[in-house]
């Protein structure tokens, strides 16, 4: 491998690494068109393996933009990546899939529940320090194509391990 083309795969696996938290943060933020954004036009998501629909990327987005509704406060972490490039003889090809696990705590927005607030609550309906009422963990598998303005997300799929819920 010559000096030129590892340094082309490590460009690869940073850009494929951004779009891997680009997603993360579009999801926790609720930035719908940022994570439409990241897809390649035909793109697709599958939750169905965390309870969840599967569909193109852009009825996935709205799916989601309701669906999250009910849990304003979200911060899931992609954490053991692992970056698998196309490899064309050496040099690295338009496709990567990456592996990547996932933890992601979320609190309930009490209002949307039905309760009503009480004082000492936070804009958000929740107790000031109160800790998830739900938590998810498990796997992305991340298909990747390379395009114009760069690497995309052609398809994505949640494979859940595990979840904990209030009362559990």
């Amino acid at each position: 491998m010559t000096q030129r083309v590892a340094l082309a795969t490590v460009m690869d696996r940073l850009a494929i690494d951004a779009v891997i938290t680009g997603y993360a943060v579009a999801v926790d933020d609720g930035a719908w068109s940022d994570y439409g954004a990241l897809f390649t036009p035909d793109g697709r998501a599958d939750y169905r393996g965390a309870g969840g629909v599967e569909g193109p990327a852009e009825e996935i987005a709205r799916w989601l933009q309701e669906t999250m509704r009910l849990f304003p406060v979200r911060q899931h972490l992609i954490v053991n990546r692992r970056i698998d490039l196309e490899d064309l003889g050496g040099y690295t090809g338009d496709r990567a899939e990456v592996l990547a696990d996932y933890l992601n705590p979320m609190c309930l927005d009490r209002r949307a529940a039905g309760e009503t607030d009480a004082p000492g609550k936070a804009d958000s309906g929740r107790p000031r320090g109160a800790t998830p009422d739900f938590v998810t963990g498990g796997r992305y598998t991340f298909e990747l194509h390379r395009a114009e303005p760069g690497w995309l997300i052609r398809a994505v799929t949640v494979h859940e391990k595990w979840r904990r819920t209030p009362g559990a």
